[in-house]
């Protein structure tokens, strides 16, 4: 495919500080720049991201912060106009008006509304709460991608209108996450993600409760946000924050590393997340929880291991043979690698890019946040026709 010029406005490029959105993006726009694509990442300059930076000025694609939403409307009118292609991501600042804004002005190319947080997306539609997207824009967006896949997509195409539901899983840029056998194993266990009160409890029985029994053995926790009451077990490191450039030292300086997913995840299943690929990518064994579609993944006991409970997890750290322990890490990562790299990612765009613009019907004009135009709320099992 001939170079596209595509314009993506999404939570973070430029910092990884509690959120799982920025390492995505790097990943997929800095694929698309190497596939020869023209890429503008526009994001919403926000104190608690400008005091956290760990990437300020991304050498891939170009990226330009913006104050409010006259700003965005005033200085890239004319790049959305242009674009052959507009995403959107979920958690974006004013989501809502900036969708409107960009379905009204892209009238050339494509647009998209990029999901990296569909369950709580949907969970959050199916209570009519409108942080980011609203209802009415979901059939309005050419393109729904969405981070989790399976029966999801259907839903939003049946309940929610969404023209094209398709999976965008997340992915991993492997010249970034590889084995490096000489960093050595410094815990036995090893746990990456911002804090999240529905992970917390599966945090405690599958990292916690394990130290406590195992107290010979050494574990770490890395990440933000973590309530100062938690009791850590002695044996528990505490790491308050790790950029994207440390992540693949702290996975190789793990025996096993866990994964953990968000209660809404869960529930909707096929929504594996970035830490997931990071993880196998750099060769070290991953024991999960358990949520539908994983199977369809990661091959269980051979890819991947899961855990139920804490006995699960003790029985792996303590009698997993070492020759199998590493098996699993290679596996896992030849599996990142056949499908879920970055590289991937951007050829599935390109795939779907190509396969829409034919069969685009001519879009409406969505309701103008400018106009002062009020959406008309419709009930979420309605799905309205004029809407994609």
């Amino acid at each position: 495919m001939n170079g596209l010029s595509i314009v993506i406005i999404g939570l973070s490029i430029t910092s990884s500080w509690g959120n799982g959105h920025a390492t995505t993006y790097r990943s997929l726009v800095r694929a698309l720049a190497r596939r020869g694509h023209d890429v503008l990442f526009l994001e919403r300059d926000v104190p608690w991201y400008a005091n956290s930076r760990d990437l300020p000025r991304p050498p891939y694609g170009r990226t330009r912060l913006y104050q409010d939403l006259p700003q965005l409307e005033r200085e890239f009118s004319a790049a959305v106009a242009r674009a052959d292609l507009t995403i959107v991501g979920s958690y974006v600042p004013e989501g809502v008006r900036v969708g409107r804004w960009v379905i009204e002005t892209a009238r050339k190319g494509l647009t998209a509304f990029y999901d990296i947080d569909t369950p709580v997306t949907v969970a959050k539609l199916d209570r009519g709460d409108e942080e980011y997207l609203s209802a009415d824009l979901v059939p309005l967006y050419d393109l729904y991608l969405s981070f989790t896949g399976g029966p999801l997509l259907a839903r939003l195409a049946r309940e929610y209108g969404a023209r094209q539901p398709l999976p965008f899983y997340c992915s991993v840029d492997p010249e970034m996450y590889f084995p490096e056998p000489a960093a050595g194993r410094r815990w036995d266990l090893g746990y990456l993600g911002t804090y999240s009160a529905d992970r917390q409890s599966a945090l405690e029985r599958l990292m916690l409760a394990v130290a406590e029994g195992l107290p010979e053995r050494r574990f770490a926790v890395a990440g933000p946000q973590y309530p100062n009451d938690i009791a850590w077990p002695r044996n528990v490191a505490r790491i308050e924050h790790l950029a994207p450039g440390d992540h693949r030292r702290f996975y190789n300086a793990q025996r096993f590393t866990l994964n953990l997913t968000r209660r809404e995840m869960v529930r909707a299943g096929w929504s594996p997340s970035v830490r997931l690929f990071e993880a196998a990518a750099s060769g070290t064994p991953i024991i999960s929880d358990w949520w539908e579609g994983l199977d369809r993944l990661f091959r269980p006991g051979r890819d991947i291991l899961i855990a139920r409970d804490t006995a699960d997890v003790a029985r792996f750290l303590r009698d997993l043979p070492e020759e199998r322990r590493r098996a699993i890490g290679h596996a896992g990562r030849q599996r990142v690698l056949s499908a879920h790299t970055s590289m991937h990612r951007a050829a599935e765009l390109e795939r779907y890019v190509g396969a829409t613009a034919p069969r685009r019907p001519a879009r409406a004009a969505a309701p103008s946040a400018n106009r002062g135009a009020t959406p008309a709320r419709t009930h979420p099992l309605t799905i309205v026709a004029h809407k994609a």
